[in-house]
């Protein structure tokens, strides 16, 4: 970026949830920011916030699962703002349901949404970043991108496929030399309104598996990893331990979330019979970041804080294992006896 310039990003799904709240991080920096979502009143709310917050704020009504509306958001955007900086893939629609009551035409779209709107927002940002040589795309994953978990196939198989996409391409911009970088953010379970519109077919209503966190933690990460040119940030103590745990017995795993994968992700209130959903259409009104789990969400996360700071971890640690040596040392002398060397 030019300094002196505030950056330009961009945000899809950025009328609610974890998208509204980057949204908010990032203008309260001052940046120029093309907010991407369907939803037409989220827009408009977030593009106030915007403006409150001290940025500027461009509000395209866009389905993701369409390339050339996202390839024309983009063009608008750089024709408004000047070249894009940071492009945040964060647009998702998912379902609440085992696999054998989802219609092919349900999973088809929440694939389309998930997945490939994270492959068109890619492409187009990366058309604009390569032959500038800079740029940072992140793409927001969630600690179900290495661990599946039952009720949520379509979603966690979308989160599957972008990692696989991005280490694929990720590799193709090393082999080139680009210096465009590409990072993905795996999140822990967020208070945001999925859990009231997302399509539901279990008997109560759906709720994020605790421990729960606030949408400006997952907002958080995704500003850090706009800059500090991570291959990955791993959101929040359960994104940590669902992801090693995976990779040390995934057996195991299966068989603790065929008996509880179940209730944990079901609230105790009974489902709403006819609830709109947002699948194929928006969910009318503006919902905002968060969703109805404040009183049991929180809002900071020491992983991340330490994976923010790990140099200075690092650091700290080996000055610490310094002393330790020399203080071990220094006994040991003391310890010998007369005229050993």
């Amino acid at each position: 970026m030019e300094r002196g310039r505030s950056e330009i990003v961009v945000i899809t799904g950025a009328s609610a949830g974890v998208g509204r709240a980057t949204a908010r991080a990032f203008a309260a920096e001052g940046a120029r920011i093309g907010l991407l979502a369907r939803g037409r009143d989220g827009l408009v709310a977030a593009a106030e916030e915007v403006a409150r917050l001290g940025g500027r704020a461009l509000p395209i009504p866009t389905d993701v699962a369409d390339p050339e509306a996202v390839e024309r958001a983009a063009a608008a955007v750089e024709a408004t703002f000047g070249p894009i900086d940071i492009w945040i893939n964060n647009a998702m629609a998912t379902i609440f349901s085992p696999f054998a009551r989802i219609t092919p035409e349900e999973f088809r779209r929440a694939t389309e949404v998930t997945y490939l709107g994270t492959v068109h927002g890619t492409m187009v940002a990366l058309k604009r970043m390569r032959p500038r040589d800079r740029g940072t795309i992140v793409q927001v994953g969630s600690a179900l991108a290495y661990r599946a978990i039952p009720l949520q196939s379509p979603y966690c198989g979308a989160k599957f496929a972008i990692r696989g996409f991005t280490d694929a391409l990720r590799s193709e911009l090393l082999h080139d030399g680009s210096a465009v970088h590409l990072t993905m953010v795996q999140l822990p379970a967020v208070n945001t309104p999925q859990f009231d519109w997302g399509r539901n077919k279990m008997p109560r209503r759906p709720q994020p598996v605790p421990p729960i966190f606030e949408p400006e933690v997952a907002a958080g990460a995704i500003l850090f990893a706009a800059r500090a040119r991570r291959r990955e940030v791993w959101v929040g103590g359960p994104t940590v331990k669902a992801i090693l745990a995976n990779r040390l017995m995934p057996g195991l795993i299966d068989r603790y979330l065929a008996h509880f994968g179940y209730s944990g992700q079901m609230a105790d209130e009974p489902a709403v019979p006819g609830a709109p959903d947002n699948l194929f259409a928006p969910v009318p009104g503006d919902h905002g970041a968060h969703g109805r789990f404040d009183r049991l969400a929180t809002d900071h996360s020491t992983a991340l804080w330490a994976s923010e700071h790990r140099g200075l971890l690092v650091a700290g640690g080996l000055a610490l294992g310094a002393l330790l040596a020399t203080a071990l040392a220094g006994g040991a002398r003391r310890r010998l006896p007369y005229g050993e060397v």
